[in-house]
């Protein structure tokens, strides 16, 4: 994979020394920026959360914060990529079509995986009941998204080759028009999607992520941002942990506070709390870079990205400066 257990230790130690500084530390390690530009999703609660409270505006009083919606994650990683963006959360497969178009920018964070709010759902009165049902199926999806690693591991598990079905690429809200009007055999999504679908539609499920996908989710930053403001990344850590604690505590707050943003029912909001799991900011360990490998190698194979990608080239490891600083930061 390009890496060795050296580095990997490096890496993880470098990471956990980022989120360890305790609250305040990481806004004195440097000036703060002039401005932070924050792409997120719906399904990005804890950036959802951050951004409905006003955190950083109140911790980076001297920054101007610009949040900046996404339908997912291909689209937030194009803008990052071109300087349209500083900071953003995506699943497991954008960064992979990313890294595999040559576009700059670094895995910085990430959060446990969240195989249940991802699923691959059918009509209710659809005559498709397994997986190897979808042969020869227009099946909707976003490219280059999590959904689309979904779709190639339960093709597996079908026994079913990729080039056995029709993708039919929409964005989620193109997608979910297509499936009510039956242009598609079936619809590859996430929460907080796949939640109000379930809520609105009652639609059948043929799988959800577990023993397939871990739909993992990842902070990634531009390189120029990631290296002249570190101390950035480790306090939006902070505050993205914090928020995560707060929405285990304050279920019925905090879906009160995505409602209100995001224009969804509580119920679906509620439904996609429901299956998310705790999910803190932790490093890039070794274990997550060899699983998101698995899913860059899994795309080329198939031919899905034009070239095979080293994960490890692209994950964030502070330099030796940058560790001896946050570590006598700590120490204080």
């Amino acid at each position: 994979m390009g890496a060795t257990r050296r580095q990997f230790s490096s890496l993880v130690v470098g990471a956990a020394l980022a989120l360890a500084l305790p609250a305040g530390a990481w806004a004195q390690a440097s000036g703060d920026p002039a401005q932070l530009r924050i792409g997120f999703q719906k399904a990005a609660i804890n950036l959802v959360i951050v951004k409905q409270q006003g955190v950083l505006e109140k911790r980076f009083p001297n920054t101007k914060v610009q949040w900046i919606e996404f339908p997912a994650g291909p689209q937030l990683l194009e803008a990052l990529s071109v300087g349209a963006l500083d900071f953003g959360l995506t699943g497991d497969s954008p960064p992979v079509f990313a890294q595999a178009a040559g576009k700059d920018l670094l895995y910085v964070g990430a959060e446990p995986s969240k195989p249940l709010s991802s699923a691959i759902v059918v009509q209710q009165d659809s005559k498709l009941s397994t997986l190897a049902d979808l042969k020869g199926k227009r099946v909707a999806l976003q490219k280059g998204s999590s959904a689309h690693y979904l779709l190639v591991r339960a093709l597996e598990k079908g026994n079913l080759k990729w080039g056995d079905i029709t993708p039919i690429y929409l964005a989620p809200a193109e997608a979910r028009a297509a499936f009510e009007k039956g242009a598609v055999d079936a619809w590859v999504i996430w929460d907080p999607f796949y939640a109000a679908i379930e809520l609105a539609q009652k639609p059948r499920l043929l799988t959800t992520g577990e023993g397939l996908s871990g739909n993992s989710s990842f902070y990634l930053a531009s390189r120029p941002f990631t290296e002249k403001h570190p101390q950035v990344l480790g306090a939006l850590f902070e505050e993205l942990t914090r928020a995560d604690a707060y929405v285990q505590s304050n279920r019925k707050e905090a879906a009160q506070l995505v409602a209100d943003f995001s224009g969804l029912s509580l119920a679906t909001v509620h439904l996609f709390i429901s299956r998310r799991p705790k999910s803190p900011v932790g490093p890039i360990s070794a274990q997550i870079v060899a699983d998101q490998q698995r899913v860059a190698d899994a795309f080329h194979q198939l031919g899905l990205i034009p070239r095979p990608v080293k994960v490890a080239e692209i994950v964030w490891q502070p330099k030796a400066a940058q560790l001896a600083s946050k570590q006598s930061l700590a120490q204080k």
